[in-house]
């Protein structure tokens, strides 16, 4: 059976940016193909401006997700003050941006989502072209070299991300493995079986499950069960310009059976 790494993400907020149009800047309810390459990059330590790098990952890794909880919504209304734009002047500080005179500062005003007490796990698969190993990505979840956080740098984890090599058949046996609790090792994570459903009544987690993936509409667990396929725009093609493709990505949403 192929080998996947798994982790999973809990934070008090989090950010899956989406296609943004003026000063309304949404968020998805799981994170995108770009922020968990992302996430791994800065793990590893690739900077934005490395093509080269972030080109390895794009084409070494593919991804899947499972949703547990979407989190609740919350709406910020937000204010930025910054210089006006010039052309060949780089700032290297927040400092050093905003010590212009104070008549060369705009004010913008935005509107940004978040989704707080989300839960996702995350499982990760190698290609043909990939130049790390399984090893060397738990490694580097585990002590990365820049900090981690949720989509946007005021959203740190609150939890250890437990990465996990495991043997799966499908993204399904992967997605659906079981994390220890960092506090108590002694129990699971979040299992949502035997006494571990008191954990799911505590985090109010919902009764949907959402999986989304790469590959075949199969590719989930082998079964022909219904599922729709759509094109998403968050395959990273530029990360200093902010430039995105377009991917296939297949979703499945399941009821959980019985009363919590």
């Amino acid at each position: 059976m192929p080998h996947h790494l798994v982790f999973r993400l809990y934070a008090p907020m989090a950010s899956w940016g989406e296609a943004a149009v003026g000063e309304t800047r949404p968020t998805a309810t799981y994170p995108s193909r770009s922020a968990i390459l992302g996430l791994i990059g800065a793990a590893l330590g690739i900077k934005r401006d490395d093509d080269d790098g972030q080109r390895r990952l794009r084409e070494g890794l593919q991804v899947a997700v499972k949703q547990r909880s979407p989190g609740l919504l919350m709406r910020d209304y937000h204010t930025v003050q910054m210089p006006s734009s010039q052309s060949k002047v780089a700032h290297r500080s927040r400092r050093e941006e905003l010590s212009v005179a104070k008549e060369a500062l705009n004010t913008i005003l935005s509107s940004r989502d978040y989704r707080c007490d989300g839960l996702w796990s995350v499982a990760v698969r190698l290609t043909a072209k990939a130049t790390w190993s399984l090893d060397e990505l738990k490694a580097a979840l585990e002590k990365p070299r820049f900090p981690l956080y949720l989509g946007r740098k005021a959203c740190p984890l609150a939890a250890p991300l437990v990465p996990t090599v495991v043997e799966a058949s499908h993204w399904r046996q992967a997605l659906d493995h079981c994390f220890e609790s960092a506090l108590d090792p002694a129990r699971t994570w979040l299992a949502l079986v035997g006494n571990e459903e008191k954990d799911a009544r505590l985090l109010r987690l919902p009764d949907e499950i959402l999986y989304a993936w790469e590959g075949e509409a199969a590719a989930l667990d082998g079964s022909a069960e219904a599922s729709e396929a759509s094109e998403v725009w968050d395959e990273p093609l530029n990360r200093c310009r902010w430039q995105f493709g377009p991917r296939l990505e297949n979703r499945r949403i399941e009821t959980l059976k019985g009363e919590r």
